[in-house]
């Protein structure tokens, strides 16, 4: 990445808040869509925007034009593109804008995210999608399987949602398997930032193993609801709710299809075993999710350690 990265800087608000967020903008209907989430976000949480625009670095490829003429235009016009955004944001949001240099778009979010220490990178979908949906474009799928900062993906449409909306609901989507319980502590930790009601999603019906008798499965999902709900009320700070629900369904598709989704609710979901130590790596089972939700998605990198188990247990009281 260019070290001598150029920015241009707009402030609106009182002192800026401690708590980041970087945007990855561009001049279409995808840069909107983040745009809109991130701002919801920040309105939410009091977070500072970094609206950034990624151009090619010096060593970009040959198809790409050298002319200084040229990239002064691009530079120039780049300028343009996050003024006018700019200038649709509410008065009351923190925020700065940045032209930044890098060999890919994802690459200089996440050097921008490390930059700012922002908490989190928003990217739009990519287009063609099916409104209200988020369908993942190259720039997404690098940052999902690279990034170690949370990123979220607006989905198609999200434009239309009001900043004022806020987060309505936060969901984490919680299995059996390594990284659940990094997940229900980011959980808690977003839910008390944004005041936000937490709602519980137990996979592990899902997750057993096929072929496993349906009322022992059933058990086992509410024996698992019960005891995440247990560990994240403790860690809650007073007046936040949080309640907890059994995923049902032959799949996933169809276990999120069955699923009441609320107005500016967003869904935290766990990396991947698969993934590096602290990174991202989209799973089979967040893939499923993301072709069938009508809400943002964020995406959790793997801890380099388990801070505490949400394994199934074989008895406990039911819940709904």
């Amino acid at each position: 990445m260019d070290a001598g990265a150029s920015s241009t800087t707009a402030t609106s608000g009182q002192d800026a808040p401690q708590r980041r967020i970087v945007v990855g903008y561009t001049a279409n209907d995808s840069g909107a869509d983040a745009l809109a989430l991130a701002t919801r976000l920040a309105t939410a949480s009091e977070a500072q925007l970094d609206v950034v625009m990624v151009l090619p670095s010096e060593a970009r490829s040959s198809t790409v034009p050298s002319d200084i003429g040229y990239e002064r235009h691009l530079k120039a016009r780049s300028r343009a593109w996050l003024s006018e955004a700019s200038a649709g944001l509410d008065a009351d949001v923190a925020q700065s804008l940045h032209v930044r240099y890098a060999e890919s778009f994802a690459e200089g979010l996440i050097a921008a995210a490390h930059e700012f220490g922002a908490s989190l990178i928003v990217v739009g979908a990519a287009r063609g999608g099916i409104l209200g949906r988020s369908r993942i474009g190259s720039v997404a799928n690098e940052l999902l399987h690279s990034s170690d900062v949370p990123v979220a993906l607006a989905p198609a449409g999200s434009r239309e949602l009001a900043a004022s909306v806020g987060v309505s609901r936060v969901t984490a989507a919680l299995g059996s398997r390594p990284g659940a319980g990094v997940l229900l502590d980011a959980a808690v930790r977003m839910t008390a930032t944004l005041r936000a009601p937490l709602r519980l999603l137990s996979l592990v019906p899902i997750d057993l193993p096929s072929g496993m008798d349906e009322g022992l499965a059933e058990l086992t999902g509410t024996a698992h609801a019960d005891e995440v709900l247990e560990a994240a009320e403790r860690a809650l700070p007073a007046g936040v709710e949080a309640t907890a629900e059994v995923a049902t369904g032959d799949t996933i598709e169809a276990a999120v299809r069955s699923l009441n989704w609320h107005e500016g609710e967003i869904v935290l979901v766990a990396s991947s075993r698969l993934a590096r130590p602290s990174h991202l790596f989209l799973g089979s089972t967040a893939s499923k999710m993301l072709r069938e939700l009508p809400v943002p998605m964020i995406v959790v990198p793997r801890s380099t350690t388990e801070p505490r188990s949400t394994g199934p247990r074989t008895t406990g009281k039911a819940s709904s």
